[in-house]
């Protein structure tokens, strides 16, 4: 009987390396598997928040209308399973957990025990790329794990799209103190003569990745929030689509979408309107802004990790219906020690809410859970 348990036995030997960026180790990784990422057409996408719905968009529409599609995302709300996933003409579908054991079991078995070992992000990744050539997906939507240049996601020379979302403060420790730091990592993602759909940025981050863009001879698509329309309606690119995840930050990544699905069609990928508008209507993104009930409570869940994701957040709780947004506001929240705290807190604190912490048990769990409820439902 396979389990979670197991999975985590298996890939408990990389842990201790965590966060080590560095293409060296996966592409050994990856030609001792036979380079499977050539294989492998991708829309490579990157950023500091929207890149899960962003991916999710692409996905759900790129399989709604026939394409074979694979996803690969992290982290994962409850399992590893989550973070592979395949569809073609419907909803994706997340690989069986006894197919993803022996699939790690294959890419650790290809690890060279004389060289520096892989992290486990390496090691997960490089078994999604085996798997997605495995299968003969016809695309494949991979989100950036962290920052882009050095990320180990970051093994394709020639993209069909590279996606910027969005850049804001994270993961400074790593990726530079400053925005213009950030930027230039996150720039790594884009490749010579590559299409480049890029989200609204700081001014000081549009610079350099404009200048990154404009080197390497990208043609770059620089995109603006959808229209709002009614009944949860948006409009961009002269299509009209239902926005089933909640937020007016999907007006943003919901439009990075469609222009990277304008990106493809202009590459000869037939997508019609229609296909375009289900598939967008049928996204689902769980844990992401999504409403649950928990013992006759209303409550929100979201990951937001970082001082941009927490306002954006909070910009969604104020414009809630004004019966709602006018009660105080009860907090659930664990957060790993990275984190920039106080900012996340100024962002969603308001004068007479209530905070509960919850320790983070592993690294794997969201960065950050919020939960919010109204106690008089």
């Amino acid at each position: 009987m396979r389990s979670e348990s197991s999975l985590d036995q298996l890939l408990l030997p990389f842990q201790p390396f965590g966060v080590n960026l560095g293409l060296s180790r996966i592409q050994r990784l990856l030609a001792a598997l036979g380079n499977p990422q050539d294989a492998v057409p991708i829309v490579h996408v990157a950023g500091s928040n929207g890149k899960g719905s962003v991916c999710a968009y692409l996905a759900s529409v790129l399989s709604t209308a026939g394409y074979r599609t694979g996803m690969y995302t992290s982290p994962h709300l409850v399992s590893w399973t989550e973070r592979i996933q395949i569809g073609q003409g419907g909803g994706l579908q997340a690989i069986a957990l006894e197919d993803l054991e022996a699939l790690l079991k294959a890419t650790i078995a290809a690890v060279d025990p004389a060289q520096p070992q892989p992290t486990l992000f390496e090691i997960v990744t490089a078994a999604a790329w085996r798997y997605f050539a495995q299968q003969a997906v016809d695309i494949a939507i991979v989100e950036v794990g962290l920052g882009g240049r050095l990320d180990a996601t970051n093994v394709c020379d020639r993209p069909l799209a590279s996606v910027i979302t969005s850049l804001s403060k994270e993961h400074w420790q790593v990726l530079g103190e400053t925005l213009t730091e950030i930027a230039t990592e996150k720039a790594g993602v884009l490749k010579t003569n590559c299409p480049a759909i890029i989200g609204p940025l700081p001014d000081d981050a549009r610079r350099v990745v404009a200048q990154r863009a404009n080197a390497l001879g990208c043609a770059t698509t620089w995109v603006e929030p959808a229209q709002s329309l009614a009944d949860q309606k948006a409009q961009a690119y002269g299509i009209v689509y239902e926005l089933p995840l909640a937020g007016p930050i999907q007006l943003t990544n919901s439009a990075i979408a469609l222009a990277t699905l304008q990106a493809l069609r202009s590459q000869g990928w037939p997508l019609t309107d229609a296909a375009i508008a289900q598939g967008m209507a049928v996204t689902r993104w769980p844990g992401r802004m999504e409403w649950q009930t928990w013992n006759g409570h209303t409550i929100l869940t979201d990951g937001a990790h970082n001082p941009a994701a927490a306002l954006a957040l909070r910009a969604y709780v104020d414009a809630l219906e004004p019966v709602l947004a006018q009660e105080p506001v009860t907090w659930v929240m664990g957060m790993l020690s990275t984190k920039e705290h106080a900012a996340v807190l100024r962002a969603l604190l308001r004068g007479g809410d209530r905070l509960y912490t919850h320790r983070c048990r592993s690294t794997a769990a969201l960065t950050l859970k919020l939960w919010l409820s109204w106690l008089g439902n």
